[in-house]
């Protein structure tokens, strides 16, 4: 069976690595000021993509600099509709004036998981993408409101899996408040991977297996071992015969 997916990491953060990493993903989720960069790291980020042919997408957040976006916040549908509008507004233009263009979305940290579950925060992703460019991909978890939502919006979805996060039994991540939450063996990583896309499972942190579509996998680019991660996981997609390669537009 013949294997192709993409592997994705969240740049533009401050992290230290990016150039790296770029040279070991194949889309790079770049932060668009809320909860990290700014307009010169938002231009740096696309430049650097481009050099290295590497896709590039929003990375839009809650408006959280103080908790990198991390933290749940009691927001509307409508203040997260505006925000992302906003966010998305800034990356198009750059990426514009780079003579760039962008391949998709993926929401950051308490957004990303909040929308996962909340189906009103959800449309409002979805509509706010859909409102500046519906060609853009949204990345998201398979059988989530997130997935639903831009679907119901006219998106093209990129189902996306956690190379260096743990699950819980409902096919969630575990909370970032947990000390179970993030994977550090590479290798076991790389396992977990292969298996998501050879079998579409992935084993929860309590020993139940999760059903799992992995299209785009995830690496956390402020994760201090991401460098690490990207190579072994890399190679050993490289050895189980499965292609590396941002989703395309569909026309």
């Amino acid at each position: 069976m013949s294997l192709v997916v993409d592997l994705n990491a969240d740049l533009g953060e401050g992290a230290g690595h990016d150039d790296e990493l770029l040279k070991l993903v194949t889309s790079a989720n770049i932060a668009c000021g809320f909860h990290a960069g700014d307009a010169d790291t938002i231009r740096h980020s696309i430049e650097a993509a481009r050099a290295n042919k590497v896709a590039v997408g929003a990375h839009p957040s809650l408006f959280d600099r103080e908790n990198f976006g991390r933290k749940e916040l009691p927001v509307k549908p409508e203040e997260v509709f505006e925000a992302v509008v906003y966010q998305l507004g800034i990356f198009q233009a750059i990426s514009e004036a780079a003579g760039v263009r962008p391949n998709h979305v993926k929401p950051h940290g308490a957004l990303y998981n909040m929308a996962v579950h909340d189906a009103a925060l959800a449309d409002a992703i979805g509509r706010a993408i859909a409102s500046v460019e519906k060609n853009l991909i949204l990345f998201a978890p398979q059988n989530t409101e997130l997935a639903r939502a831009g679907e119901k919006n006219g998106l093209q979805i990129a189902h996306e899996v956690f190379a260096d996060r743990n699950y819980l039994r409902d096919g969630s991540l575990v909370p970032r408040t947990r000390p179970d939450a993030l994977l550090h063996d590479p290798e076991e990583a790389a396992a977990r991977v292969v298996r998501m896309l050879r079998e579409s499972k992935v084993q929860s942190v309590d020993g139940v297996d999760v059903d799992v579509r992995a299209e785009t996998i995830c690496l956390h680019g402020d994760n201090p071992e991401a460098v690490d991660f990207a190579r072994v996981l890399e190679s050993r997609l490289e050895k189980e015969g499965v292609s590396i390669r941002a989703p395309k537009v569909r026309e």
